[in-house]
């Protein structure tokens, strides 16, 4: 019964709406069902829920903190299936990684064109699900100059398209 209702509510629900007002343990089994639903490759399954999984946790909570942004440090009113998606580009991530780090340490959101009194408002993000998931597939979290294997890159390429083609 509860996977039916999952579905129906991924189904029939806009996916702006899931993204703008469901938490993130919504959102990812709205995904996982829907994956389990189009009989995906394994590969796929198990690298789809942990990589959203990932960046959710820090997307959601920058939501409710009214300080979401695009790759490009341009604020956005809200998480959007694009915005989601944007921040999928591995590069991105790894870029959001590091400056959410420096926020937390600043206690202020930093490397954004947010105005400075919006960027006083942040707190502190727990970054343990994206730092764990980020370091599993060899980012180095202590340089953000040193690059990762372009074969990881490659690998959440095909993880986004997954993904897109789910919304």
């Amino acid at each position: 019964m509860r996977k039916n209702v999952l579905e129906i509510i991924f189904m029939n629900e806009s996916t702006r709406e899931l993204f703008t007002s469901r938490s993130a343990e919504e959102i990812l089994t709205a995904l996982d069902t829907t994956l389990k639903s189009r009989n995906e490759s394994p590969f796929w399954m198990d690298k789809v829920v942990p990589f959203s999984k990932a960046i959710l946790s820090v997307l959601i909570p920058l939501r409710e903190q009214d300080l979401l942004f695009n790759p490009e440090g341009r604020y956005q009113d809200s998480l959007s299936a694009e915005l989601f998606l944007e921040w999928m580009d591995f590069v991105s991530l790894k870029m959001l990684a590091f400056t959410l780090q420096a926020s937390n340490d600043a206690s202020k959101l930093l490397r954004t064109s947010l105005d400075d009194a919006k960027c006083l408002t942040y707190e502190p993000i727990d970054l343990e699900t994206l730092a764990a998931y980020l370091t599993r597939y060899n980012v180095n979290l202590e340089n953000e100059a040193l690059d990762f294997p372009i074969a990881n890159y490659n690998v959440h390429q095909g993880v986004k398209n997954v993904i897109k083609s789910l919304l």
